[in-house]
């Protein structure tokens, strides 16, 4: 969901944007690289932690309130190191 003139921007997305301007200043002229792999990554984790704490470890409720399938949460979870 985007911002609008009467509606202030998501904390989360606030956040994103300045560690995202923090990051490119750090870069201090050079580019950088697969940057969407290295923010889902980042962003995966704390999330599926979370979901899965407020679920209650229930995979099937965490799957519904994040919108994907079971076996994807399951795959992700273990990726993570969180299974």
């Amino acid at each position: 969901m985007s911002a609008t003139k009467n509606t202030p921007p998501n904390p989360i997305d606030a956040c994103v944007r300045d560690n995202l301007e923090a990051f490119f200043r750090d870069l201090d002229g050079q580019e950088p690289h697969s940057m969407h792999e290295m923010l889902v990554k980042l962003v995966e984790k704390p999330l599926f932690e979370i979901v899965m704490r407020e679920a209650g470890g229930n995979q099937s409720k965490a799957a519904q309130w994040l919108g994907i399938n079971r076996n994807t949460l399951r795959r992700k979870l273990i990726d993570h190191n969180l299974a």
